[in-house]
């Protein structure tokens, strides 16, 4: 008796293709893999590829909108920045919510690395569409604190990338670059220094940073006095 062959849906194939894409992607970049490798490896014909995604070009974005697909917070940035109380519970949150995802799965960090790296048109595409939310979210709350006169005056921008550069850094040298087979970080500990550092250059001054100043002066002329008199003692 003939054993009736299984046929798999075109849902399940893509699926396949998808499932050993992402991994040969994230693993070897656009150059480093071939369609055919990512076929074998899926056990489908490499034509069936090209039926589902047009160009190799399509297929590697494909995996990108599905990682990030997976990665999507469940609360929309603007919300959370309404609901949260202050700037530091804002900014910890948003540290925090960028190393933990990075923390878990790698698999977008190196894909955004490929294509910066070997192919500028997906590499662009990729920012445009995903990245720059961040940056823009965070640059106008920059720019409504300033207006508001919590922030000092300065290029929201700059200041929104500078944040963004600190806690993206800090995740490529644990995750990436592989420091954390020396040192492990708590991502709370390290969500909360980043903020208070980028909240402490942001901050318009006060009368207690003010009145913190005078005293670490005061401080510093009872010491020079003490060490004049202790240099007089023995002359």
């Amino acid at each position: 008796m003939a054993t009736a062959s299984v046929r798999f849906s075109a849902a399940h194939r893509r699926r396949q293709i998808l499932d050993v894409a992402v991994e040969l992607f994230g693993r070897r970049g656009f150059n480093g893999t071939t369609t055919r490798e990512i076929a074998q490896q899926a056990g489908v014909n490499e034509a069936l590829i090209f039926r589902h995604f047009p160009t190799k070009e399509e297929l590697y974005w494909a995996v990108i909108e599905e990682k990030t697909r997976e990665e999507n917070p469940g609360e929309p940035l603007q919300e959370r920045f309404k609901r949260l109380g202050s700037d530091r519970e804002v900014v910890i949150s948003l540290a925090a919510e960028l190393l933990d995802r990075r923390s878990r799965d790698t698999t977008l960090t190196r894909l955004l690395m490929f294509t910066a790296l070997e192919n500028h048109d997906l590499s662009e595409r990729f920012f445009r569409t995903y990245v720059t939310r961040y940056f823009e979210m965070l640059t106008e709350y920059v720019r409504e604190g300033i207006a508001a006169g919590r922030f000092r005056p300065l290029d929201p921008l700059i200041a929104a990338r500078g944040f963004l550069g600190m806690v993206v850094y800090h995740s490529w040298t644990q995750e990436i670059f592989g420091w954390k087979r020396y040192q492990i970080f708590d991502p709370r500990d390290v969500s909360t220094t980043l903020a208070d550092i980028w909240l402490t250059g942001m901050k318009v001054q006060t009368h207690n940073v003010t009145l913190a100043a005078q005293e670490t002066s005061n401080a510093r002329a009872r010491r020079g006095k003490k060490e004049r008199v202790h240099a007089g003692k023995y002359k």
